[in-house]
């Protein structure tokens, strides 16, 4: 047993009156079965902590872990910003040369990037726009403009290369490629008569823009130059601000038999969005990186939209790669700027449990292709994807009978939980709601691909209760893009735009509702969708079905746990 405290010295020997100072001095003096010990403290590291193959067998503990004198543990890849100073205008200024980061965190609480709508009229041209407003000439420092809407499912953005312009308008020169690529990847067809018909392109109209001290609010902050600008709410000191400037907090690669708990992980960031190819977001957690574009035909020809031939995706800050029985119990991952937890590449028999996720720029958790076995369960995930509003909580991609049970997903900007292509998925006893917050064609659950080669080696949705899914077109469960075998049953759906949907493109197969409980009725069936036993109720109805109360009472955080 070794013992690590923020105060303590690498040159002892590590013990309870002699701790170690850092994580890097413990995982070298520890041997399979070690259990360390982090004291009490925030633990900031200065480069990411990594394990190794020969890393394995080994428990890291929040000292006093399970009991009423647990300590609190931080592990924190931010830096401490001191040397502030007031101006006139109350806008509050640090030096800090070479910083490098997209977030901020002031006594714990985050504060946005200063940000103003961008509704004056503007017109796009090949380098970039024209503002009918010379006032934007005065937007200096590192701005960035944002495309809510890209696509109703995506949010993209590009950083700005200059503003210059004269006494009638403003020219915004954009930066390449990423400008470049926004204006090839979001153009959409639309043949039917209605709203948005003809050809669109979503980097015609950026909706707001971002990091100008000219746009500062109070509570919100600026960077650029090497200086932070950032305006105090009323009466707030600045005693304690961090900037998190690790991107990568821990990556753990080949490891087995390894234990995190009671540990929390904070303050990273992630700067790809700061670069010239921007962040130009698909859907979920994948972005364009340049590479082909494939046109996708819908609704019998009379829609098409852009998409990647190859999608990027955003990392973990934490990340745990071809690892396998690696149990993560009562942590928490908050103040983090991409994907707060990863699992990538081959592992099997993992577990996150009993944990929080929140206050994270991306998504929640993510499980990649190769991975077995793996349990997420009794966790709490919300207030994700706080920069990156098509980030969902969390999402499985490519994986093998992989269990997401018993957590509970709210205030997420678009969907829930995510499963695309993938084999024996299980997504039970969740309670999701207020989903879809910010963007538009998702669900509280959204399913997409094959799942498997039969129902019994298919996704099983059930039990699930999902409710308050907000924004404009969705749907509670959504099985969507050709989604195969799958069993939808003795879920709760209420108040979303339709509990289900039926009628996508490519078509629904093998896919059968049973059972299950909503408040509206979805339709009649297409060929491929069987419906069964189905109930539709309303308002009180719904709330004083004894059924129904089964189902809301075992969902969620509560409920049967495994052995």
């Amino acid at each position: 047993m070794f013992f690590v405290d923020p105060s303590g010295d690498d040159s002892g020997p590590g013990t309870a009156e002699r701790p170690f100072a850092t994580l890097e001095r413990a995982r070298a003096a520890a041997a399979p079965g070690t259990v360390i010990n982090l004291r009490a403290g925030t633990h900031r590291l200065t480069e990411p902590f990594r394990l190794s193959a020969a890393d394995s067998g080994v428990v890291y503990q929040a000292y006093g872990y399970g009991t009423a004198a647990q300590e609190k543990v931080v592990v924190s890849g931010g830096r401490r910003i001191t040397g502030w100073r007031r101006g006139d205008d109350g806008v509050c200024r640090a030096e800090a040369p070479g910083l490098a980061t997209r977030q901020l965190y002031v006594s714990g609480r985050r504060a946005v990037r200063a940000a103003i709508d961008l509704d004056q009229e503007l017109t796009r041209t090949e380098t970039g726009y024209v503002i009918d407003d010379p006032a934007a000439r005065s937007w200096q420092g590192e701005v960035e403009f944002v495309y809510r809407g890209a696509y109703p499912w995506s949010e993209a953005r590009c950083p700005v290369s200059r503003i210059s312009g004269d006494e009638r308008s403003a020219t915004v020169t954009m930066a390449q490629p990423a400008f470049g690529w926004a204006v090839r990847l979001y153009r959409s067809v639309i043949a039917w008569d209605g709203p948005g018909a003809g050809e669109s392109n979503g980097a015609d109209a950026p909706t707001s823009a971002e990091n100008s001290p000219a746009f500062l609010t109070e509570g919100t902050f600026a960077l650029g130059g090497g200086v932070l600008h950032y305006l105090p709410l009323p009466g707030e000191d600045l005693d304690d601000v961090v900037a998190p400037v690790l991107e990568t907090l821990l990556h753990a690669r080949d490891v087995h038999d390894v234990a995190f708990r009671g540990i929390t992980f904070a303050e990273a960031t992630w700067l790809r969005p700061s670069a010239p190819e921007g962040f130009l977001h698909y859907h979920g957690n994948g972005y364009y990186d340049g590479g082909p574009l494939q046109t996708i035909t819908f609704a019998e020809g009379q829609g098409q939209v852009t998409v990647p031939g190859d999608s990027a995706a955003m990392p973990g800050n934490v990340i745990f790669e071809n690892a396998s029985r690696v149990t993560l119990e009562g942590c928490r991952f908050t103040r983090l700027g991409a994907v707060a937890l990863e699992f990538r590449g081959d592992g099997a028999g993992n577990v996150l449990r009993d944990s929080v996720v929140d206050e994270v720029s991306g998504g929640g958790v993510v499980i990649g292709s190769g991975a077995r076995h793996h349990r997420i369960e009794h966790n709490h995930v919300h207030h994700v994807g706080r920069d990156y509003h098509g980030s969902p909580a969390i999402l499985l991609s490519g994986t093998r009978d992989t269990v997401v049970a018993h957590n509970q997903v709210n205030d997420v900007p678009h969907a829930g939980i995510v499963v695309y292509e993938g084999r024996g998925a299980q997504v039970l006893n969740n309670l999701v709601h207020d989903t879809m917050q910010v963007l538009a064609d998702g669900g509280g659950v959204y399913l997409s691909g094959s799942q498997g080669a039969s129902y019994a080696s298919g996704a099983l949705i059930r039990g699930n209760v999902v409710r308050d899914t907000i924004t404009p077109y969705n749907f509670g469960l959504y099985t969507d893009y050709g989604a195969t075998w799958v069993t939808v049953q003795g879920n709760v759906v209420h108040r979303a735009d339709n509990p289900v949907v039926l009628n996508v493109s490519p078509p629904l197969e093998h896919v059968a509702f049973i059972g299950n409980f909503w408040d509206a009725d979805p339709g009649d069936p297409p060929g491929g969708v069987t419906l069964v036993g189905n109930t539709t109720l309303s308002g009180k109805a719904l709330d004083d079905d004894p059924t129904v109360a089964d189902i809301v009472a075992g969902a969620g955080l509560g409920g049967p746990r495994q052995a």
